[in-house]
C-alpha cells in the first residue's frame, strides 16, 4: 500500500462493525461490560485501551512503516514514556538545538531523578560515538531540529546506536512520515507532537511512538497503561481525521515553504535563511537522501541581530499569526528566544544559533503570494 493510500486506509477495518460507520466512531467511556470476570471483547478500562484511540495507534503505526503505535496526552508524554525506560544512573545523548520542552523535561524533571543528558551536535553523526560510555542507553534526534533546521543522519546515527546496544529515538514532528520514515533508517523508536502536522488543525493536542519490536513494544504500552498519560476518544478521532489529509496539506506545506525560504533568502534585511532545501545548507545532501521534500519549517535572522526589529516583524505580520506551535493549516510564527525556547538558558540556546533575532515561521497551506506579500510588508 502506497503512503498517501495508507494515510486513509492504513491500520484501518473498512467499515465499523455495529451499523457500517465509514469512520471510526467515538467511543466516549470510561468501561465495558464483561461477560464474567476477564471475558470481554477486546477493552476493560479506557485508560489500558479505547477502540477509537486504538485506530489512532494503528494508522500511526502504518504511516511510520511500524508495528506497533501508542498515542499520549501529548508530545512531552510520549517523550516522558520514552524516557521512562530509563533508570537513575544512565545516560542520553541529545543534539544540542532541540525543542525547549523536551530540554525543559530532561534537564528539570528527569536529571532530578538520576539520569543524565548530554547534549552535542549531530550534525556529523559519527561523533556521536564520541559520547557512548558503558552507561549510555538512548540516543535522542531531531531531524530537522527545532527551531535551527540542522539535519541529522539517521542511518549513520542507527549504526552507531546498534553497534553500543543503545536505542535510538527520532523526533520525527517536523518532517512527518510524509517526508521521512525513520524506523525505515534504523531508528527504534519515532515520536510525534502529533498537535502540529499530524492533527493539522491546531485543534487538538496529542502525542505518538511508533516502533517495530515487539518487546519495546511491550515496555512502552505497560508505561503508558501504569503511567496513564493517554489521550480521550475525541481528540484520537480528531488527528485520525487529520492524518487523512496528511499527504495532500503536507505537499503544499513544502511547496510554500520552498517559496517563502527562497523569498527571505533574496531580501536585503535578512541575515542568514535556516531551510534544508537550499544547496548551501551544510547537510543538504543528507536531508535529499533521507527526505522526499524539505518541509514547510522556515527560520530566519535580521542583520544586526536586532531583538528589538525581530519583534517588530513578529507583530506587523497580519496572515501568519504570532503564536506557539506549528504544523497547521494556517501560518504561524514565533520567536523562539522567548517563546518556544525560553526555558533554555540564553547562554547555551546562543551557541546553537538561537538569538534573539531568529523568527521560526510555520508556512501554511494559504496562497503563497498572499504570505510573500505579508513577510514584505512585515519586514519592509
Amino acid at each position: 500500500m502506497k503512503f498517501n493510500t495508507k494515510t486513509i486506509h492504513g491500520g484501518q477495518k473498512n467499515t465499523d462493525p455495529a451499523y457500517g460507520a465509514v469512520m471510526p466512531p467515538i467511543y466516549q467511556t470510561t468501561t465495558y461490560a464483561q461477560k464474567s470476570p476477564g471475558d470481554h471483547k477486546g477493552f476493560e478500562y479506557s485508560r489500558s485501551g479505547n477502540p477509537t484511540r486504538s485506530a489512532l495507534e494503528r494508522a500511526i503505526a502504518s504511516i511510520e512503516n511500524g508495528n506497533y503505535g501508542m498515542a499520549f496526552g501529548s508530545g512531552l508524554a510520549a517523550i516522558d514514556a520514552v524516557l521512562k525506560l530509563l533508570k537513575a544512573g544512565d545516560e542520553v545523548i541529545s543534539t544540542n538545538d532541540l525543542y525547549g520542552g523536551s530540554y525543559r523535561l530532561f534537564t528539570s524533571i528527569f536529571e532530578d531523578f538520576g539520569v543524565k543528558f548530554k547534549f552535542i551536535g549531530m550534525q556529523q553523526a559519527n561523533a556521536i560515538e564520541d559520547h557512548i560510555n558503558d552507561k549510555t542507553k538512548l540516543i535522542w534526534v531531531e531531524s530537522p531540529t527545532n527551531p535551527m533546521m540542522n539535519i541529522i543522519d539517521i542511518q549513520k546515527a542507527a549504526a552507531v546506536a546498534k553497534k553500543h546496544n543503545v536505542l535510538l529515538a527520532v523526533d520525527n514532528t517536523f518532517a512527518t512520515p510524509y517526508l521521512q520514515r525513520p524506523l525505515d533508517l534504523g531508528a527504534d523508536i519515532v515520536m510525534h507532537s502529533a498537535t502540529k502536522y499530524l492533527g493539522g488543525h491546531s485543534d487538538v493536542v496529542l502525542g505518538a511512538l511508533a516502533v517495530k519490536d515487539e518487546q519495546l513494544a511491550k515496555k512502552l504500552y505497560f508505561i503508558q497503561k501504569a503511567s496513564g498519560g493517554i489521550c480521550g476518544p475525541q481528540d484520537s478521532f480528531l488527528v485520525l481525521r487529520g492524518l487523512k489529509t496528511l499527504h495532500v496539506r503536507m505537499q503544499r506545506h513544502c511547496e510554500n515553504g520552498k517559496k517563502v525560504a527562497e523569498y527571505l533568502y533574496d531580501h536585503p534585511k535578512i541575515e542568514k535563511v535556516y531551510w534544508p532545501g537550499f544547496k548551501n545548507h551544510p547537510n543538504y545532501e543528507i536531508a535529499k537522501a533521507q527526505m522526499n521534500d524539505f518541509g514547510g519549517m522556515v527560520s530566519f535572522t535580521t542583520k544586526g541581530n536586532d531583538y528589538e526589529e525581530a519583534i517588530k516583524i513578529v507583530e506587523n505580520l497580519k496572515l501568519f499569526t504570532l503564536a506557539e506551535s506549528l504544523g497547521g493549516v494556517e501560518s504561524l510564527a514565533g520567536h523562539p528566544a522567548s517563546m518556544t525556547h525560553a526555558s533554555i538558558p540564553k547562554k547555551e540556546r546562543e551557541k546553537t544559533g538561537v538569538v534573539d533575532s531568529l523568527i521560526r515561521l510555520s508556512v501554511g497551506i494559504e496562497d503563497a503570494t498572499d504570505l510573500i506579500a505579508d513577510l514584505k510588508q512585515a519586514i519592509g
